[in-house]
């Protein structure tokens, strides 16, 4: 189990900015590597409506239950290693195992019988540090849709804030309104 605070600057790409970037930073397709992340909620959003996200992500045959709240600055994760069978019995059966997310979600008042596996959305990613921070680059593919993105995560959000700005002017890049992954792909669920 681990908590952590995500600070993270993102921008919606058009095809032509992302290969411009990953052409700019030098990176080689072995670099790029494919994760997919797993989505729940309950019928009716209620995750959603505390500004909360609920995930499992799968790379290279790991499993990672991930809480995502909102926090004063950023999102508190909150993430759970999962055994291959507690994966699948999440997937398929829509059972999650207990442990501290199930505790979250308790405290939320939501139990978690009345979550729903909604669909996954798998990114080909390529991360690499930048300044004070982690660079990411993603292609996204989901509901019969793909984007391209890319993400600043710091620990200052001043500082981080100002190197993405200038990150985007350099390669000439607008700043665009950029709902997160699982926003994206309810947005084309709905």
């Amino acid at each position: 189990m681990s908590e952590t605070i995500e600070i993270e600057f993102k921008n919606l790409l058009t095809k032509l900015e992302y290969e411009k970037l990953l052409k700019a930073f030098k990176v080689k397709d072995e670099q790029i590597i494919s994760q997919t992340n797993h989505y729940f909620d309950t019928p009716d959003f209620t995750l959603k409506e505390f500004g909360s996200a609920l995930r499992i992500r799968e790379k290279y045959n790991h499993y990672e239950l991930t809480l995502k709240q909102p926090a004063a600055v950023g999102l508190l994760e909150t993430t759970q290693t999962l055994s291959q069978d507690e994966f699948l019995a999440a997937i398929k059966n829509e059972i999650l195992p207990k442990g501290i997310i199930h505790e979250r979600l308790e405290q939320l008042n939501i139990s978690s019988m009345y979550l729903e596996y909604f669909g996954s959305l798998t990114t080909k990613r390529a991360e690499f540090p930048y300044k004070e921070g982690l660079l990411v680059l993603d292609h996204s593919s989901y509901q019969n849709t793909e984007d391209y993105e890319v993400e600043y995560e710091v620990e200052d959000f001043q500082r981080g804030q100002l190197a993405f700005k200038e990150l985007l002017e350099q390669y000439s890049i607008p700043l665009r309104i950029t709902p997160n992954k699982i926003a994206r792909f309810y947005q084309q669920k709905i």
